[in-house]
């Protein structure tokens, strides 16, 4: 590429107006400021191998890698990652007039910035300053292993596109589906008090890998599809002893539809009073979320339930439509109820003088959704069949009646028969197994 040619396209990428977040990151200036560098009439050297150096180690050090030249997938995911009017009108309410063609020539220029692969830009490099030839390898990953997602299949489809104008539709409707920004990016988040952040490594666990309580789940899948179908759905209250796999269920069928737009938002019990807030930051957001509340119960001096009502019931405004609550109960109340909250006399039950009515406020929470699910603890036979799908599934060559006898005496010595027990089982297996090994 010529000086002019180089002038050309840096005034391209100066003049971006839809798209101009995209070169926002610190590995685009470098590449922006390479290319002003190598546009001069005698390009510096000193400057040309500072300017390349930092250059390379900012790809370098970007782990997310979506395709297989280091350059190319920092721009792709800059393009899916950035909040910009193309990404948030496509995920809210959808592109028209100037915006959309804007994104059109934006994207165009976008193009010739992605040519700029590993080969053509050291060419450039060593072509300009001859002193500098060998002392770089390409940042590209021939083996590079193609990831398995959503943002994945968009990078792909567009680095086989030669005109990304045309590529405005695919964009657009993939953040209509995942969302802008760190939705698009992220299937899971936690609320941590003053925003919602992004878990990147969320529990890999599978609705395929949940061996029991199959009944049980069968309502939660179905309510979960409506609800991604944008049909009426229900909030889920999932309660049963410890270890049944209430929280593991709800993981699951994340892991089973992020794919199609769904989102999980975990909120502590103690960050409820935040929820205006958290329900705020979700309203028209292109994905599902899916609310999740773990072990809720309540001690009867707390009154952090009285911010659910807005989200089940509804208030002056009314809840997203984008957003449902799974929460996990220990108990089927979840607010814990004394003899005083009955009124007989006991305690202080006669300073309230409408008592009743407030145990009735208390103990109608749970009736408040829509959908309730009893998660029962295995029998022994259950219990058995959990542990020998476990064990198959990890390979472990245990003969059926030893590893049955084992596991009925790890359940006498822990506590007691449900599927973490199980798991804590064949846990103990696989390492005994492999130490003998």
């Amino acid at each position: 590429m010529q000086g002019a040619n180089i002038e050309t396209l840096l005034l391209r990428a100066r003049g971006l107006g839809v798209l101009r977040g995209v070169l926002g990151s610190p590995v685009v200036r470098d590449l922006l400021g390479l290319l002003e560098v190598l546009a001069a009439p005698r390009p510096d050297p000193p400057s040309v191998a500072g300017v390349f150096g930092g250059l390379w180690e900012g790809l370098a050090s970007d782990a997310d890698r979506l395709l297989p030249d280091a350059w190319q997938s920092h721009l792709v995911g800059r393009l899916l990652d950035d909040e910009n009017p193309l990404s948030l009108r496509a995920e809210r309410d959808g592109l028209r007039g100037a915006v959309l063609d804007q994104a059109r020539l934006d994207l165009r220029t976008l193009r010739m910035l992605f040519e700029l692969d590993a080969e053509t830009l050291l060419g450039m490099v060593e072509g300009a300053v001859p002193g500098l030839a060998g002392i770089w390898v390409p940042w590209s990953d021939p083996t590079h292993t193609w990831e398995d997602s959503p943002r994945a299949e968009v990078a792909r489809k567009l680095a086989a596109a030669q005109d990304w104008g045309s590529s405005v539709d695919l964009l657009a409707g993939h953040f209509a589906r995942h969302g802008a920004g760190p939705f698009g990016k992220h299937r899971a988040f936690r609320w941590d008090g003053e925003g919602l952040r992004a878990v990147p490594n969320p529990d890999p666990v599978r609705l395929s890998g949940l061996i029991s309580s199959g009944r049980e789940r069968k309502p939660l899948v179905e309510n979960t599809e409506r609800f991604l179908a944008g049909l009426p759905a229900h909030h889920v209250l999932l309660y049963g002893p410890p270890g049944t796999g209430k929280s593991s269920t709800v993981k699951a069928l994340l892991n089973e539809y992020a794919g199609r737009g769904l989102r999980l938002v975990e909120v502590a019990k103690e960050d409820l009073r935040d929820l205006p807030l958290v329900l705020d930051s979700l309203r028209g957001r292109a994905p599902r979320f899916v609310l999740f509340v773990d072990d809720l119960s309540f001690e009867e001096h707390e009154v952090e339930y009285k911010a659910l009502k807005a989200l089940l019931e509804g208030s002056v405004e009314e809840p997203p439509g984008n957003v449902r609550l799974y929460a996990t109960s220990n108990r089927r109340n979840l607010i814990r109820e004394s003899f005083s909250d009955r009124g007989d006399g006991v305690g202080d039950a006669d300073d309230d003088v409408h008592a009743r009515d407030t145990m009735q406020e208390k103990l109608s929470l749970a009736a408040r959704f829509g959908l309730r699910l009893t998660f029962m603890a295995p029998n022994q036979r259950e219990y058995l069949e959990i542990v020998a799908g476990l064990a198959r599934a990890r390979g472990l060559g245990i003969p059926e009646g030893e590893l049955a006898e084992r596991a009925v005496l790890w359940d006498r010595w822990h506590a007691g028969r449900s599927g973490r027990t199980a798991r804590q089982f064949v846990d103990e297996m696989e390492a005994e197994l492999t130490g003998d090994r």
